[in-house]
Parts: C-alpha cells; sequence; structure tokens
C-alpha cells in the first residue's frame, strides 16, 4: 500500500512538472525576392539566434522565431549577391513581413 501511494504521488509530481512551464512565445518572418530563381535561403540573425529556411517561387517564411530585432538576408544564387535587411521587429504570436528583397549582380 505505501508503495502504491508513493507511486502515485511520484506520478502526480512528474505531471505537475509538465504543466509548469509554458512555451517560449514564437513569431515568423515571411516576405519575397526577385528574381525569383536567383536565392536558395533565408536567414534571420541577431546577437544570440540564427534561424534559416529554404525559398521557393520567390518567397520565404522562417517559423519559430523567438521576439527580438533581426537583420534578414537572403542568400542568392551567382552571380547574384546576397541581400538584407536589418531592424526586423519580430513580436510573439504572428507573422513580420519584411516585403520585398532584390537581389543584385
Amino acid at each position: 500500500m505505501k508503495k502504491i501511494k508513493l507511486g502515485l504521488v511520484a506520478v502526480a509530481v512528474a505531471a505537475g512538472g509538465f504543466f509548469a512551464f509554458k512555451p517560449l512565445p514564437q513569431g515568423s518572418v515571411k516576405g519575397t525576392y526577385t528574381p525569383v530563381d536567383k536565392a536558395v535561403r533565408a536567414w534571420a540573425i541577431n546577437a544570440t539566434d540564427t534561424f534559416r529556411t529554404d525559398v521557393s517561387n520567390g518567397s520565404f517564411e522562417i517559423g519559430n522565431v523567438k521576439p527580438g530585432t533581426y537583420s534578414v538576408i537572403i542568400e542568392a544564387v551567382a552571380p547574384y549577391k546576397n541581400a538584407s535587411k536589418d531592424n526586423i521587429t519580430v513580436n510573439e504570436g504572428g507573422p513580420t513581413d519584411v516585403g520585398e528583397i532584390a537581389l543584385s549582380q
């Protein structure tokens, strides 16, 4: 009987631990780039975090980004050069649209 009570207490403590923490708030970064076939990846970078995603059909969305201020970089295919937008503020709960980023040669 004592072992059963001890086991139930252990299960209750473990279950309480699972519900004691809430997930970190997240946001996302989305946008477009031109020309549509001249990029491979999009990056969101700040002093402590780096997030990336593959791009397709002239658009991108980087999910699960922590709130903060980022530089968004589009990694280009040669002869095009990488392009970036700085001071992009990501808030929790929704997407931040950076608009269009133009790649140049």
